[in-house]
């Protein structure tokens, strides 16, 4: 079946909202987890007395429950979202039971007919009633072109939200349009480029805003909020997982963004355009000269042998000063021996406080592995255990290296009592140890430690 929809009349719809009007200004604030709020603050012409006025540009997955209008001297009176969107398809759907023009050509001669019909049904197909017989549009095969008289008045060529408000007197009005809408989401990505020779880093960090939201957000003052805010019924069922936390100590120092109950908030230095369906990057951070060292690492909860050596962690360490860094990617990059930046691996970090010490995994170190022995398991009592572990932490690399290892499983009160290195205490359950290891050697390290409880 082919037709057009083709109207002779139409309705006028009387829009309180343009793109161009210089008295619009726009804000959205972008949460994680696919939600953002939308502020619009236009100046409008509103008679005295009862007016519905209609906003044509709003998201089309606004969430309606939670649209506000507020001006003074206004008051709403009620408001509607209307979702429907003019198509052929909704066109006919509307038009049954009302009556509609036919107009076919023939092929060859380009001669139009037209006749006069009655929609009767659109399930399966279009069911038309033409004088005394019952037909199927189409059903012959000619090109066949549909005029309707007029658009039906709950049809819109865009989402539109209408609001009858009742203004105590005629003129000039600020208002402003708020509500939330799903479709808008950001996230955070970061490009560092790390010196080995210098032990220093700089890092970059990108802000990707996606918009799927229906419509578009022009010269927006945006700003993003990082923390996971708590939201209830559909909101909770997202798909964002958090990441692996990338920080050996959180911070304390005062971060430099703006904040909003506990959560971070991020302004973008320019007002932003994101158009319907684009995705945009906009840079938030540039830190050169950052202080970082690479350093290899072994983690373990249990205690317990491994017939099979372990590769260590290779890792990036280095202290976020200065700057709260929200979730996201980080990816680094080391020079190769031309000077050339080459991709060394990625890892997630969590929202991050200004002055967090931070360990970012790039991968696995191919010649320092680490070999576990649990070399006795004394049970104390119900809840404790003395343990006495041996690692074998072997270096097959050129230049000795130094091995970070952490021993978690640890109660609160758990406490070292023979170790072949100094320890210290990393967190409530974790020890740590520095063993050097020599180039093209190996060394044990050994403790016992009571698990406490």
């Amino acid at each position: 079946m082919r037709f057009s929809a083709t109207c002779i009349a139409a309705i006028t719809i009387a829009s309180a909202a343009h793109a161009a009007d210089p008295s619009q200004k726009l804000s959205i604030t972008v949460y994680n987890n696919n939600l953002a709020l939308v502020q619009d603050e236009r100046r409008l012409d509103v008679p005295a007395g009862r007016t519905r006025l209609e906003f044509k540009d709003v998201s089309a997955s606004i969430k309606p429950e939670t649209v506000a209008l507020s001006g003074a001297g206004l008051g709403v009176v009620e408001q509607n979202f209307d979702y429907d969107l003019l198509t052929p398809s909704k066109m006919m759907e509307k038009a049954v039971g009302h009556e509609i023009e036919i107009v076919r050509t023939i092929p060859g001669t380009g001669q139009q007919t037209h006749e006069k019909a009655i929609v009767l049904s659109v399930n399966s197909g279009v069911v038309l009633k033409i004088g005394n017989r019952i037909e199927v549009l189409s059903a012959d095969g000619l090109p066949t072109q549909v005029i309707f008289n007029s658009i039906p008045e709950n049809l819109r060529a865009q989402p539109t939200l209408s609001v009858t408000v009742d203004a105590a007197q005629g003129g000039p009005h600020d208002v402003t349009l708020s509500y939330l809408t799903t479709g808008l989401s950001w996230k955070a990505d970061y490009v560092a480029l790390f010196d080995e020779k210098q032990n220093a880093l700089n890092l970059q960090g990108w802000i990707t805003l996606t918009n799927k939201s229906g419509t578009s957000y022009k010269d927006a003052k945006t700003q993003l909020v990082a923390g996971d805010v708590n939201i209830t019924g559909e909101y909770q069922n997202n798909n964002w997982q958090p990441p692996r936390p990338a920080n050996h100590s959180a911070g304390t120092q005062a971060s430099n963004e703006a904040s909003i109950a506990d959560y971070n908030l991020y302004t973008l230095p320019e007002r932003v355009t994101v158009a319907e369906a684009q995705t945009k990057q906009v840079g938030f951070l540039d830190q050169q000269g950052v202080s970082a060292k690479k350093v290899y690492e072994y983690r373990t909860d249990s205690f317990a042998s491994s017939e099979e050596p372990s590769h260590a962690d290779v890792d990036i360490d280095f202290s976020n000063r200065g700057k709260a860094l929200p979730v996201g990617t980080m990816r680094v990059y080391i020079r190769d021996q031309a000077g050339e930046p080459k991709f060394a691996g990625e890892d997630n970090i969590s929202h991050t406080p200004a002055g967090s010490e931070l360990s970012v995994k790039i991968g696995e170190a191919f010649d320092v592995t680490v070999q576990p022995t649990l070399v006795s398991s004394e049970k104390l009592s119900r809840w404790r255990t003395r343990y006495t572990m041996s690692y074998l932490l072997r270096n097959a690399k050129p230049e000795p290296v130094t091995v970070e290892l952490r021993q978690g499983g640890l109660w609160r009160d758990g406490k070292v009592e023979t170790e072949s290195f100094a320890s210290r205490r990393i967190d409530a359950n974790t020890l740590g140890w520095s063993a050097p290891v020599p180039a093209n050697g190996e060394t044990t390290l050994t403790f016992t430690v009571d698990s406490g409880d």
